[in-house]
């Protein structure tokens, strides 16, 4: 295993913001972590990258333990932190080529992460003068510049515009297919193209581990229909395989069913029965958002 947490528990004070959290991940593995503002992300990935203790539990990170072996767990990983602290006054290649001597590494290490990170048209300038998404691509090298056989990204692709964003995650697969990637984001879209496993944390606890397979290929589907007039649930939930019944707005329905059947002809056939008109019918897969919602809401 890359990473392993075993009951891992944080409390600052009366908070607790870890609740005993367990998950390991397999070498190779792209993992989005995800959780709604406060529910534990990055204090978990501080903790895996020793910036942290944990309260109780214990963490482990190539073999390596968090809290014991500090120095070997950080030369094995590259952290790109949220808010990504670069020195502005430094060149491009000035900056990688100290983060390489702090790692005691070969300036040869420097110019592979420029080319790998798409930086060569910017590495003589000075940090400040490129835009946000060249910045991002300036940290992902530093964290790269170790060779590190874990990388942990935290909100990698916040505040980029479209073109940045897409040139980020196009760069972090690509990564990924060498390395252990564990990526915190708010962005489902995101998860969806890049990761192959989805781990939701909620107010400190795992909610869900599931892989983006399993998920694409769950057996539950949502219609959404519209009707010129107001039905009531209980009668939709009379329909077969009906798993749950939501009048989003007006006369809106989305009707979960529980197979993978293409329902909307029995939605259909349900309102010419009773003698409605749907002014809308669409199938929807029950994706990586609903899911969050659904399990980030109780």
């Amino acid at each position: 295993m890359s990473i392993t947490v075993s009951n891992i528990k944080k409390i600052y004070g009366s908070q607790e913001a870890l609740k005993g959290v367990s998950f390991s991940i397999n070498k190779g593995e792209i993992v989005g972590f995800l959780g709604p503002n406060g529910a534990g992300k990055s204090t978990m990935m501080k903790i895996l990258t020793t910036y942290l203790p944990p309260s109780e539990g214990k963490a482990m990170v190539n073999s390596f333990d968090t809290e014991t072996q500090k120095m070997d767990v950080k030369k094995s990983v590259g952290y790109l932190p949220e808010h990504n602290p670069l020195h502005l006054d430094m060149y491009v290649r000035e900056y990688l080529n100290y983060t390489a001597s702090l790692y005691k590494v070969s300036t040869k290490n420097t110019e592979e992460v420029i080319s790998q990170c798409g930086l060569l048209p910017e590495a003589n300038k000075k940090i400040g003068a490129l835009s946000k998404g060249y910045r991002q691509r300036v940290g992902l090298a530093a964290a790269l510049i170790g060779n590190p056989e874990v990388l942990i990204l935290d909100e990698p692709t916040t505040g980029l515009d479209p073109n940045q964003l897409l040139e980020i995650r196009k760069l972090i697969k690509s990564i990924g297919k060498e390395k252990t990637v564990l990526l915190s984001t708010h962005i489902m879209q995101e998860v969806e193209a890049i990761c192959d496993r989805v781990i939701i944390i909620n107010k400190g606890e795992i909610v869900a581990d599931k892989k983006l397979s399993d998920l694409r290929n769950s057996e539950e589907q949502i219609v959404q229909v519209e009707f010129d007039y107001r039905v009531e649930d209980v009668l939709l939930k009379q329909l077969p395989l009906v798993k749950d019944v939501k009048n989003t707005i007006g006369f809106v329905y989305e009707i979960t069913f529980k197979t993978d059947k293409d329902m909307r002809a029995t939605v259909f056939d349900f309102a010419h029965d009773n003698g409605l008109k749907t002014l809308q019918l669409n199938q929807k897969n029950k994706n990586l958002e609903s899911l969050f919602i659904e399990l980030t809401n109780k």
